[in-house]
């Protein structure tokens, strides 16, 4: 990793940090849990924070060879949209949200809920693999 998106990285886990303390409900445990759990299953992954604009504080995102989800935080909800979600297999059926898509699912957390930590773990490894998967036929040479 370069110095800058080291630099970038230490940022954005450190603001990430602070939206879980800021949060200090079950959205900032839920989304504790889902950060470590996304770490143990990718050590690998790198934290970014995007999308930072005056209307909004910005989003938790986690890469590996491209975005695999972001962790946003809403009243009633802790949302983890994969970007590949579509391409992902789900034989658990974690996904619950955003169904519809052509290429992102998520998976609502509500207060209270329970989330199958083995699944889950699978999930975030099976959407780094994706990543991977992609980034290698991109750079593979046209025949």
């Amino acid at each position: 990793m370069t110095p800058k998106r080291a630099a970038d990285s230490a940022a954005a886990s450190n603001k990430i940090t602070s939206r879980i303390e800021e949060l200090g409900d079950w959205r900032g445990e839920a989304l504790a849990r889902v950060r470590r759990l996304i770490h143990e299953a990718d050590p690998e992954i790198e934290e970014q924070w995007k999308w930072e604009k005056p209307s909004s504080p910005g989003t938790p995102v986690w890469s590996h060879d491209g975005d695999v989800c972001t962790g946003e935080s809403y009243k009633e909800v802790v949302k983890l949209t994969f970007f590949r979600g579509a391409a992902l297999d789900d034989p658990q059926g974690l996904f619950n949200s955003s169904l519809a898509g052509k290429t992102r699912r998520a998976i609502d957390i509500r207060d209270g809920d329970e989330l199958d930590e083995g699944a889950f773990t699978a999930l975030i490894r099976s959407a780094v693999a994706a990543n991977g998967a992609a980034r290698a036929r991109r750079a593979s040479p046209k025949t």
